[in-house]
């Protein structure tokens, strides 16, 4: 590491902050537009004269994907896209009270100078397009629900002009035909990519998960690099507990820790409350979980865990659904001596 620069990228819409220099160097400064021009000035910055750099920046979504994809063509360039609630834990920790451009570019050179550096593992094109589109997706239904609605409450109120209730009803179907559109973009991207299709088929043989909900977890999925484990995959979804217990005064309830991917732990909601109903074991799984004194939210978000940790054999084995593997129901019309042999 003595031998490679760091650098801490701080991005927003206009411009990249970027602290540079070798780990016994004050941190120099420098501003690049956030273009691709300004990104490929960055990348001959960072590269100049043969260095190898680390660089590190957070994760802040489409302002910075381009620079990332660039960065990480470069095989002098090691990138990490850090966890920003790590970032900030760690500029406490560092006893850092102001913020602003200048001093975030510095602590992310610092992140990547003394954390455990993890590379930020660079997309294919049709895993990155097929991410975009769901987002959008997800994006466009929020207000196609919203729309329903506003034309319910329409519909029902005599004081609403006619002219209020065709515009809603346009707008709704706009959104409708938006949506259709691009869900057949997605399909015909899907079915382009063996392997994206395979995955795809085997999240529709889960019950619960219909061919929207399969687009939507299959494409926040598809972004995990190959190497993760199970904790992993519930981690990235935010569905890991979180304990909060000191000595024998402080003892909370447990709950799930929400720092991960809010959108797939959304789009693993309504089919695990669908699954906790039609699929004997994931229901057999949940009256279990509110029969040992869960509440029904709990239970719910359990299955969700456990439908996740499903789809992780799944593709692992690269075999369809088996409520078998998981959760076994229980026998019944057995003496207690039979079930246990059984």
């Amino acid at each position: 590491m003595d031998k490679i620069e760091a650098c801490g990228i701080e991005v927003s819409a206009q411009e990249l902050v970027v602290a540079m220099g070798g780990k016994t160097q004050e941190a120099v400064l420098r501003r690049f537009a956030n273009t691709a021009c300004g990104h490929r000035q960055l990348r001959h910055a960072l590269t100049r004269g043969g260095k190898r750099v680390r660089a590190c920046m957070e994760a802040t979504g489409l302002y910075g994907l381009d620079v990332a994809l660039c960065l990480s063509a470069h095989a002098g360039i090691e990138l990490m896209v850090a966890n920003p609630r790590a970032v900030r834990h760690f500029a406490k920790a560092r006893m850092q009270r102001s913020k602003n451009d200048q001093l975030d570019a510095v602590v992310l050179r610092e992140f990547a100078l003394r954390m455990e550096f993890t590379a930020w593992t660079r997309p294919q094109k049709s895993t990155l397009e097929l991410w975009a589109i769901a987002r959008r997706l997800e994006a466009l239904t929020k207000q196609c629900t919203a729309e329903k609605n506003r034309q319910h409450a329409a519909g029902i109120s005599q004081a609403m002009p006619a002219c209020v209730r065709a515009s809603v009803a346009r707008t709704l179907r706009s959104l409708q035909r938006e949506i259709q559109k691009l869900r057949a973009i997605a399909k015909r991207g899907i079915a382009g990519d063996a392997r994206l299709q395979q995955r795809y088929r085997l999240l529709c043989t889960i019950p619960g998960i219909g061919e929207s909900s399969a687009l939507q977890i299959l494409a926040e999925l598809a972004l995990l690099p190959a190497d993760r484990d199970v904790r992993q995959w519930v981690a990235y979804a935010g569905l890991d507990p979180r304990e909060h217990r000191s000595g024998s005064s402080v003892n909370k309830h447990a709950r799930i820790s929400k720092v991960g991917n809010r959108h797939l732990r959304c789009a693993l909601y309504m089919p695990a409350l669908v699954a906790s109903h039609c699929d004997p074991h994931l229901r057999g799984f949940y009256e279990h979980l509110v029969a040992a004194g869960k509440k029904k939210k709990q239970a719910l978000t359990a299955v969700a865990r456990k439908m996740l940790h499903a789809i992780f054999g799944m593709f692992r084995w690269d075999r369809p659904y088996d409520g078998d593997c998981v959760y076994r129901l229980p026998l019944t019309g057995l003496t207690p001596q039979a079930a246990k042999i059984a």
